[in-house]
């Protein structure tokens, strides 16, 4: 039941349109009709906020999940909206110490088991090419930088932006050592040389302790530093780039000949081909500001592995003449002069490789010119003179600095190749002077932007900014992380294409693939659109090894895929049990199968031979802590053979919805359980921190981590021959068809 529609959205003080595919399901599990922001409690689902959208279309879907019968399913059902999306990527990677895999996908984006920030836009985002771009004016789709960690050091990569919104909200102005100033909300984090940061603190606890990091004076945030602003292409910065890549790399010159028969003459020639066509075509624009018309060729067609390479010429004596004049050195060069020089010489001779910028050159007045050029823009180099058995030797100007430095020539002199503006893979890591001077009020109200991308993270102004993750993640779409998590769906169509294409790339290196660590691949949508069962057949066929979390019992739909995988020790499968008090996980998980059902599933993979194991996640105190023995007990009778454990965890946006759904469900128990919260995360709603934010700190924490270990012990959980990894080295990468039609060969 899906139909082609457009729907439009109205969220605070900004919409939008949204073309979509949709499907709207009606479950068994009913609510109250909802007539405003907060209207008691929803049956059915976990969040108490969020008005009901409108849909045309329903269904009817029976499944039996364990629960029984509910007493009051004469309440009208709150419906669940999904929208068939076309995912530009289905990989996801991270480097947190906290999470035991590197890589993982999720079919879709919210979750109907409904288990319970920003920048001005003149900020400018460091885009894939080196250039930079306003955020305001970034979209979804573009590809720009983010990082990843790998071994000691978090590195930067090409990432695509997944999606782009704005809000209005107060914001705040943080100014750095070296001058930068950014605009934030309070709510948008920084990575600083002591973990992720906020801007600003939330409200205080009671003893007036702060709710979550946040930056203070003398923090350092990480990155590069401020982007130095790109010239203005004036008359002067064209003229020095002409020079740069003329005297560099073209042929411009005049020659007598003498023919039989007739008297002596001259013929004039200019011919350029570089090999990149953005320097080409910078050049002829150049040329032709000056009425100097060129004709374009081919001068080298392409052949196996290269592309045509490109050329320009003229042979008019008036042109080539005009070529000379444009193209002497000046008396007195101008700082955009400069700037053009420098822009021209490196697309003709520059290179950008292993972290080093050079550019090289024969000719002993072109290094002169360059370092002259150099050296009044406020670049170190030095020139290293080359021979190794050259015919002619050769002088390298190479500019010292690192990447800081690097980054500021690309943008103060912008050079046209986007092609040697490369630097993915190297560290995050300079001398810039990124030290927090102040962190001020700066509007009580102002328009904001920000963006999701598929590493979490991008460089704004200089410095690594942070995305947010799962609920959060819904307000990306300009939906609410409340009530739009679990009824406004996405399913990714495409995910078993992508995975393919992503596993048949040469430098791909297998790990395993955790399926459910944002949203569950099992909630129950996954029973018409399958796609986590496509995702499974790919993983099936290349021997790839993967990882499945889900509180969900339809994973038994999909033995026949896991039963082979396992037996090549290339699938493992955790069931969450939070509790086995069914009215606990009633109104704790609506829509996820209820607690007995999953120990059931834990028995039918085990004996069908999928090793499984039971993740008893999140656990809430004075809610489900005295519970966590009997659920090891059950799930180890049923056969599961490791056992893990999170700390309930409430990220900014998340803290609130969970606080109005202990008023409604535990009222008396509230203060309580937030106390030690509290008592468990520093006194703070939530710790972000890498290490402690799954486990918390502090006294019950350890205690907590005590019992759960003595449990494990006590049981035999995580131990003997069959606590080892997924096997890796039987993969094998799908063959895809090339454009042709046929198969590749290798």
């Amino acid at each position: 039941m899906r139909d082609r529609a457009v729907t439009k959205f109205r969220l605070s003080s900004f919409h939008f349109l949204v073309p979509f595919q949709e499907t709207v399901y009606n479950y068994s599990m009913p609510l109250k009709t909802l007539t405003g922001d907060r209207a008691g409690p929803r049956k059915g689902r976990g969040a108490g906020f969020n008005p009901e959208g409108r849909f045309e279309r329903e269904g009817r879907e029976g499944y039996d999940d364990g629960w029984g019968v509910d007493p009051d399913y004469d309440l009208p059902p709150l419906k669940t909206h999904v929208t068939a999306e076309t995912a530009k990527s289905i990989i996801a990677r991270n480097d947190s110490p906290d999470i035991p895999f590197t890589q993982s996908i999720n079919p879709y984006r919210g979750c109907e088991h409904g288990c319970v920030y920003c920048l001005s836009g003149d900020t400018l985002i460091l885009m894939a090419d080196g250039s930079t771009l306003p955020l305001a004016k970034v979209r979804a789709g573009d590809t720009i930088y983010g990082t990843v960690r790998e071994g000691w050091y978090r590195r930067y990569v090409k990432t695509r932006v997944l999606a782009h919104w704005s809000v209005i909200k107060p914001a705040y102005k943080v100014t750095l050592e070296d001058g930068t100033s950014l605009v934030a909300g309070g709510d948008h984090r920084f990575l600083t040389e002591r973990g992720w940061k906020y801007v600003a603190d939330a409200d205080k606890t009671p003893d007036g302790r702060a709710q979550r990091p946040y930056l203070t004076v003398n923090n350092k945030l990480m990155g590069v530093g401020a982007f130095a602003r790109t010239p203005l292409k004036s008359r002067d910065y064209k003229l020095g780039y002409l020079c740069g890549m003329i005297r560099g790399d073209a042929h411009p010159g005049s020659y007598e000949y003498t023919r039989p028969g007739r008297v002596r003459d001259v013929q004039h020639r200019f011919r350029l081909a570089p090999c990149d066509n953005e320097g080409l075509d910078r050049t002829q624009e150049y040329l032709l500001d000056r009425e100097i018309q060129t004709q374009a060729f081919t001068f080298q067609a392409a052949v196996a592995g290269r592309r045509d390479m490109g050329a320009i010429r003229t042979s008019s004596a008036p042109n080539v003449k005009q070529i000379h004049a444009l193209i002497a050195w000046p008396s007195r060069a101008s700082r955009s002069w400069m700037a053009g020089f420098l822009a021209g010489i490196f697309d003709a001779e520059g290179s950008y490789s292993g972290g080093a910028l050079r550019i090289s050159n024969t000719d002993a007045e072109m290094i002169a010119w360059t370092g002259r050029c150099l050296r009044s823009l406020g670049f170190g180099f030095v020139v290293e003179h080359v021979i190794h058995g050259r015919p002619k030797p050769i002088d390298v100007v190479r500019v010292t600095g690192g990447l800081r430095e690097h980054l500021r020539f690309f943008h103060s002199v912008d050079p046209a190749i986007a092609r040697k503006r490369e630097f993915a893979g190297q560290a995050v890591k300079s001398s810039a002077r990124l030290r927090v001077i102040s962190v001020e009020p700066y509007a009580r109200a102002m328009r904001l932007y920000d963006i999701t991308t598929e590493t979490e993270d991008f460089i704004a102004n200089g410095v690594v900014s942070h995305n947010c993750y799962a609920r959060p993640s819904h307000a990306y779409l300009n939906l609410s992380p409340g009530l739009d998590f679990e009824t406004r769906l996405f399913a990714k169509v495409n995910a078993a294409e992508l995975l393919k294409a992503e596993l048949a790339k040469p430098g791909y290196r297998p790990s395993t693939i955790s399926l459910g660590a944002n949203t569950d691949p099992y909630q129950p949508i996954e029973r018409d659109w399958k796609i986590t069962r496509g995702v499974l057949e790919v993983l099936a066929a290349c021997d790839h090894p993967v990882g499945i979390v889900t509180k969900n019992a339809l994973v038994e739909r999909d033995l026949d895929l896991l039963v082979p995988m396992a037996q090549k020790n290339l699938a493992a499968v955790y069931v969450s049990v939070t509790n086995l008090d069914n009215d606990l996980a009633r109104t704790l998980e609506p829509r996820a199968s209820a607690p007995l059902r999953r120990i059931e599933a834990i028995r039918r993979l085990s004996d069908a031979g999928v090793p499984v194991g039971v993740m008893v996640a999140p656990i809430i105190p004075f809610l489900t802590d005295d519970q966590t023995e009997r659920v090891l007990e059950a799930a180890r009778d049923a056969g599961a053979i490791w056992a893990g454990y999170v700390l309930m965890r409430l990220p900014y946006e998340v803290k609130d919805l969970f606080r109005d759904w202990l008023q409604t469900h535990y009222p008396l128990k509230a203060d309580h359980v937030m106390s030690r919260v509290h008592a468990m995360r520093g006194g703070r709603d939530n710790d972000p921190e890498f290490g402690s934010r799954m486990r918390g700190t502090g006294e019950y924490a350890e205690l907590l981590r005590k019992r759960f270990e003595a449990a494990c012990r006590r049981l035999g959980f995580n131990g003997g021959p069959r606590n080892r990894g997924l096997d890796v080295t039987k993969f094998r990468p799908p063959a895809l068809p090339r454009a042709d039609g046929q198969m590749a060969l290798f």
